[in-house]
């Protein structure tokens, strides 16, 4: 049996380990990243800095939350007096080695998931700050204030428009090609950078559906698929490594 070529869609600062693992399960991967993130000093990040004795609670949703706070304020961390909620294994992490010790984490990796958890142990009335992306859902401040919290919102980074075209170009050349076997997507905006590049849209979802194996990384992201008729799954468990090893299990169930 051919190994799979897999396309990585996600930020290339963050598809090192997705790469690893497509070639770790005997795959070969293929990095065009549809989406960069850059960290930014906004005024809203400043304030929240200046705010951090207020802070009850500070959930991290991403790694590059760390990453920005760590080049613009590097004491700001081991500053903290409050408790922390993150949502996902790597952010979890991550935040572990910085020292910290994580308080919440909800089982269901998604904003969704983590106001269960605030609502299930009747966190209420406290001031919450999110360090995060300002193009992210409203999902998570609103929930969090549905329950009577207090938010701080502030931008920690920005989520662009990839950089480098070509690359995403060469991909869908790939794709009409009938070079890929399987793509994955990890958020809403790297699907819809995707179909934003391409020339010609219901003619790339068509081979998607025909010739590919999709696979995105959860519920959140699938929404986006949706939109575009595109067929995909997505793992049990909203991790990377989960979505790969479901991609390698399903492409070789059907390719056997």
């Amino acid at each position: 049996m051919s190994k799979p070529v897999v396309a990585i869609t996600r930020p290339k600062d963050r598809a090192k380990n997705a790469c690893d693992i497509v070639e770790e399960l005997g795959g070969e991967a293929v990095l065009a990243p549809t989406l960069d993130l850059k960290p930014t000093n906004s005024q809203s990040l400043k304030e929240l800095v200046e705010r951090k004795d207020e802070l009850d609670w500070i959930i991290f949703t991403s790694p590059t939350t760390i990453v920005s706070l760590n080049k613009f304020y590097p004491d700001f961390l081991k500053s903290l007096d409050c408790k922390i909620a993150v949502i996902g294994n790597k952010t979890g992490r991550l935040v572990e080695k910085q020292g910290l010790k994580v308080d919440l984490m909800p089982h269901d990796f998604t904003a969704e998931g983590l106001i269960e958890e605030f609502e299930r142990r009747n966190i209420t009335s406290q001031t919450i700050g999110i360090p995060r992306t300002a193009s992210a859902r409203a999902t998570l401040p609103e929930g969090l204030e549905e329950l009577g919290n207090k938010v701080i919102l502030a931008e920690a980074y920005m989520s662009l428009f990839p950089m480098n075209e070509d690359a995403v170009k060469e991909l869908i050349e790939k794709i009409e090609n009938n070079q890929i076997d399987a793509i994955t997507f990890t958020s809403p905006l790297t699907v819809r950078n995707f179909f934003e590049i391409a020339d010609e849209k219901k003619k790339l979802a068509k081979l998607l559906n025909e010739n590919l194996l999709t696979v995105c990384i959860g519920p959140i992201t699938a929404r986006i698929l949706d939109i575009y008729g595109i067929t995909y799954i997505y793992p049990d468990t909203y991790t990377v490594r989960d979505m790969m090893e479901l991609l390698f299990k399903t492409w070789r169930e059907e390719n056997e």
